[in-house]
C-alpha cells in the first residue's frame, strides 16, 4: 500500500541502525553516563516499515527519551529515542548526546507499539529539499495551492504547484502509461510530492507523482498476510518488493474471498475509490 510520508530529506538515507541501547526502563541519557550495556542485553530496533518526517525538534526531553516535531503544516508529534537512534547532522554521524532542540531535522521512524520510534535523526544547517505523500484533498488550480493528508497523522499540508512543476503518473505499467496533469490532483488522488522548504511562505513543489486517482484499476498479487472476512479486508505482501497492499472487498459480491485463507497466493483486480482499494475479482493460486 502506499507509504504515508513527509520528509526533509538529505544527500544520504538513513543507514541501518546499529542497536546499541539496553532493554528495561533506563533512559537514554542514563546509559550513556554508565558507558552503555553489554550486546547481549539490546534488544532489536522495532520491526516495521519506516516512515520519514521532516520538520524542526522544537524540544528534547533526556528524561522521558523524546523529541517534539514540528512538521510542517501539522501540529508537534511525540517521537521516542534511544541509544539505538543514529544521529547526524549534515550528513556527519554526530554523538546522540550531541542531539538538540532548534535543528531543522529528518527523522526516519517506525512504531514501537503505538508509538513513533526514532532510528535515525538528520539535522540540518539549513533547510533542504523535501517529500511528502498522502491523498488530496483539495486543489486550486488558480492559485495552485494543493492540500494533501497524511494517511499517518490524519493532518494535513499545503504545497504550491507551479507551471514549472512536473506532473506525473507512477506505478503500474497500466496507470503510469497514461498522460498526466493537474487533471490528476482531484480530491482522493494519491499523490507523492518533491517540494522546496520555504521559511516564509508554503512550500514550492518541483515534482507531483501520482500514484492512484479515483476510478483506476490496480492488479495486486502475492501472500495473503491479514484477512479479515467479516469487515472484508485483506493484506497482499508482494514478494518481489516486499510492499504491503490493503484492499477492500464485499464478501456477497466477490464470492471467491470466501476461498481465502492466510498465507495463501491470490491475485486481486481492484479499482481505487479515492479512499481504498476495492476488489472486483480475487483469484487463488
Amino acid at each position: 500500500m502506499v507509504r504515508v510520508l513527509i520528509a526533509v530529506m538529505l544527500v544520504s538515507l538513513a543507514r541501518n541502525p546499529k542497536a546499541s541501547a539496553q532493554s528495561g526502563g533506563t533512559s537514554a541519557a542514563s546509559m550513556l553516563s554508565s558507558g552503555g550495556t553489554s550486546a547481549d542485553s539490546i534488544p532489536p530496533v522495532p520491526s516495521g516499515k519506516s516512515t520519514i518526517f521532516g520538520g524542526e525538534i522544537r524540544e528534547l526531553d533526556p528524561v522521558r527519551d523524546q523529541i517534539t516535531l514540528k512538521v510542517y503544516g501539522e501540529r508537534p508529534m511525540k517521537i521516542l529515542f534511544d541509544e539505538r537512534t543514529e544521529v547526524f547532522r549534515d550528513g556527519a554521524r554526530i554523538p546522540l548526546r550531541d542531539l538538540r532542540p532548534e535543528e531543522h531535522a529528518s527523522v526516519q521512524t517506525t512504531l514501537d507499539g503505538t508509538k513513533l520510534f526514532a532510528v535515525s535523526i538528520h539535522m540540518l544547517s539549513r533547510s533542504q529539499d523535501g517529500e511528502y505523500e498522502g491523498r488530496v484533498l483539495r486543489f486550486d488550480p488558480g492559485t495552485g495551492e494543493l492540500t494533501v493528508a497524511s494517511g499517518l497523522s490524519r493532518e494535513t499540508v499545503k504545497l504550491l504547484v507551479q507551471n514549472g512543476t512536473s506532473i506525473v503518473r507512477e506505478g503500474q505499467n497500466a496507470f503510469s502509461s497514461e498522460r498526466s496533469g493537474p487533471s490528476d490532483l482531484v480530491t482522493g488522488s494519491l499523490v507523492a510530492v518533491q517540494f522546496s522548504a520555504s521559511e516564509k511562505d508554503a512550500p514550492v513543489a518541483s515534482k507531483v507523482e501520482i500514484l492512484a486517482v479515483p476510478g483506476s484499476a490496480f492488479v495486486f498479487s502475492g501472500s495473503v498476510s491479514a484477512l479479515d472476512l467479516h469487515s472484508g479486508l485483506l493484506v497482499l505482501v508482494d514478494p518481489r518488493d516486499g510492499r504491503s497492499n490493503q484492499v477492500s472487498f464485499n464478501p456477497d459480491l466477490v464470492p471467491a474471498s470466501h476461498n481465502l485463507h492466510l498465507g495463501e497466493n491470490a491475485r486481486v483486480v481492484a479499482n481505487y475509490d479515492g479512499i481504498h482499494y476495492v476488489a472486483s475479482e480475487i483469484t487463488v493460486y
